[in-house]
């Protein structure tokens, strides 16, 4: 097997690094502009919620079609290569993300606006499917002895990096266009952006070389010809597939999701602190957080993958439900206040839950304008017919908002954070320290699903527990937690789907899963 110095190394970290970093932004910057697309592809009478959450809909339908991605091209870097395969992957998303910045709107072609929009990010998920895979397991087929962690941590900076690409992006074209203009039509921007990207990479990819693990087998004659199902038939591999996916990649998935995007959505839709100051909050946060996912790579490599991984899990559980609340107090102190002082509180023999119909009756409209101006609530079943809201000494019945305005605005509960109370250096430390758990967990996690598959199906068996535990399981907290949140009326109880996730990934991984950091890969 050829071996691989220092500056090749450097290249191919940079190389694979740069591609993936695009294709993360390409594929996350629907999501961060997932509040805006949501009412402009989808059709009012959803009502605000609605179509927020008809949003997210959408941004998860490319987390459905990752894993076929990684079955699909998976297959390929087993059997064509690891470089061809996500130079495919890289042209395939490039075309989609472009495509959604030319797509017409809901007011201009009615229903054909959302079936184009999810048509390309179903494109987006596939080739994302085929990426990850593919650039871990080339970097780490390339990295030095005892530096597999330290290598492929720099190809787990590539999703924070895109994600923080996304918000800058379009931070810096709402900023300068400014908020009506941006909702017109400057949202397209971010995404035609990705056409200049993807000659970038595309330029730098095809100056790599194929990796040195993947030639030798090839040149030995030892490839597998059906490598998907050499992977997820043969029950020795099968049980490490299952293992990763619920043991660790779940739980990675989660704490990825909950402490960047979930936070970005708590803070502007539960806190109503303003886009711009929430962008940058979390930009500020998340830029001072990137250098650890390479910090955390490299103590793997010393004190183990699955070591680090675990502790991620157990930080979490324990602390994400009071670091939302501090991000309530610090963000937001007057809402904290109102709602410790009065509760908001609702009796209703009328509610019921849609997920993508527009609010029916009287109950369901108070929930809407409850959620919508971010107002935590309880409910009450009762016998009465129609529904009250008590708020403070106030009592309204029926969907009265001028009464349930006024009654808000008398027991304090503000219709937009402060800026002036925002306490923005503690904010940034609470984003921090959620992007650091972040850190902990994916950081790892690339070096540890190579190590712990064979070179001849590593492609595929890794994409698929990969793309199934951070795309169903991180991707769709997303909705789940919001669906919970304003379901329930309780601004945090979304967070229990996180902790409960993170438990089962500590619990599994925890008992079952090896540590692989002196395993060898060549085998």
């Amino acid at each position: 097997m050829a071996t691989v110095n220092a500056q090749e190394q450097r290249k191919v970290i940079f190389g694979s690094s740069l591609g993936t970093a695009f294709e993360w932004y390409d594929f996350f910057v629907f999501g961060t502009l997932a509040a805006i697309l949501g009412p402009l592809f989808y059709s009012k009478e959803l009502g605000e919620t609605g179509a927020f959450l008809a949003g997210l809909a959408t941004y998860g339908a490319g987390l459905v079609l990752r894993p076929f991605g990684s079955l699909i091209f998976g297959r390929m870097g087993d059997v064509v290569g690891r470089k061809t395969t996500f130079m495919m992957t890289m042209t395939l998303m490039g075309v989609s993300t472009a495509g959604v910045g030319l797509l017409p709107t809901y007011e201009t072609a009615g229903i054909l606006a959302p079936i184009l929009l999810v048509i390309l990010r179903c494109l987006q998920g596939l080739a994302l499917g085929g990426e990850y895979g593919g650039a871990a397991t080339y970097v780490a087929e390339h990295a030095l002895p005892g530096k597999r962690g330290y290598a492929t941590g720099w190809i787990q900076i590539c999703a924070s990096l895109g994600f923080f690409m996304s918000l800058v992006v379009v931070l810096a074209c709402q900023s300068i266009m400014g908020e009506a203009a941006f909702k017109s039509w400057g949202w397209r921007i971010p995404f035609l952006i990705s056409v200049l990207l993807f000659g970038v990479s595309l330029y730098i990819r095809s100056k790599l070389n194929e990796s040195p693990v993947f030639a030798a087998l090839k040149a030995s004659g030892n490839l597998s010809t059906a490598p998907v199902r050499d992977s997820f038939t043969n029950w020795s591999n099968m049980k490490y597939v299952l293992l990763s996916l619920f043991g660790a990649v779940a739980g990675v998935g989660i704490v990825w999701y909950t402490g960047q995007f979930y936070a970005l959505i708590f803070l502007q839709k539960s806190l109503k602190v303003d886009f711009s100051t929430a962008y940058i909050l979390m930009s500020v946060a998340l830029a001072l957080a990137i250098p650890f996912y390479v910090v955390f790579g490299t103590l793997s490599d010393k004190f183990g993958r699955k070591r680090l991984m675990m502790l991620s899990f157990v930080l979490a559980s324990v602390s994400y439900i009071p670091l939302f609340q501090a991000l309530t107090h610090f963000a937001n102190p007057a809402l904290e206040q109102a709602m410790a002082r009065t509760p908001v509180r609702m009796q209703s023999n009328e509610c019921s839950v849609h997920l993508f119909a527009g609010p029916v009756s009287d109950c369901d409209k108070v929930k809407e304008f409850l959620n919508t101006s971010g107002v935590a609530h309880s409910l009450q079943t009762s016998n009465q017919a129609g529904v009250t809201t008590s708020i403070g000494s106030a009592s309204i019945n029926g969907f009265d908002t001028r009464a349930i305005k006024a009654a808000l605005e008398q027991a304090g509960y503000p219709a937009k954070a402060d800026p002036a109370a925002i306490n923005k250096p503690m904010v940034v430390l609470i984003l921090f320290v959620l992007v650091f758990y972040v850190c902990m967990a994916y950081g790892p996690i690339a070096a540890y699903l190579v190590e712990l598959f064979p070179t001849r199906i590593r492609y595929s068996s890794i994409s698929l527990p990969y793309h199934i535990g951070t795309g169903y399981f991180g991707g769709f907290m997303l909705h789940f937690a919001t669906l919970i949140a304003t379901s329930t009326g309780d601004i945090y109880s979304g967070l229990y789907y996180s902790i409960a996730v993170a438990l089962m990934s500590l619990l599994i991984g925890g008992l079952f899963l090896p540590e692989t950091k002196d395993w060898d890969i060549s085998r």
